[in-house]
């Protein structure tokens, strides 16, 4: 999302839309991005947002895409992902901003809305190390 917010590059658009769609919704995004640059808000980030998603054939032109974009419907998923950031926000304790809601049951990052038992996960310094396990 603060790469999104910084540049207008359509995979970063791309990539948002991919999230938005199968990993956690845009607000949940931007509510967790805050916590990676305090200068930001949720709301602050979201109007950074809403300047970018221009993206023209040519742009896509020069990516190597799997199957071919719809623009306009590119256009209609990236209005909505953006419409549902305020009531995402609106949702949620102040006191919150910066992380994500993790669910022990399905053991991910959902969006605390559809998961009563979400709790909040606050980033640290250093990130997270992955652990590498044999299958």
């Amino acid at each position: 999302m603060l790469a999104l917010a910084g540049r207008d590059e359509p995979r970063d658009v791309l990539d948002a839309l991919h999230l938005n769609r199968r990993v956690l919704v845009l607000g949940a995004l931007c509510w967790a991005a805050c916590g990676k640059d305090p200068g930001f808000t949720p709301l602050s980030l979201l109007e950074l947002l809403r300047r970018r998603g221009q993206v023209r054939a040519e742009d896509l032109e020069r990516l190597d895409l799997a199957k071919p974009i719809d623009l306009q419907a590119m256009k209609r998923a990236w209005l909505e992902a953006l419409d549902s950031v305020e009531p995402f926000v609106a949702a949620r304790p102040p006191e919150e901003i910066g992380c994500l809601y993790h669910s022990l049951s399905k053991c991910a990052f959902v969006d605390p809305r559809e998961a009563s038992e979400a709790v909040p996960h606050f980033g640290r310094p250093g990130g997270v190390l992955p652990r590498v396990t044999e299958a």
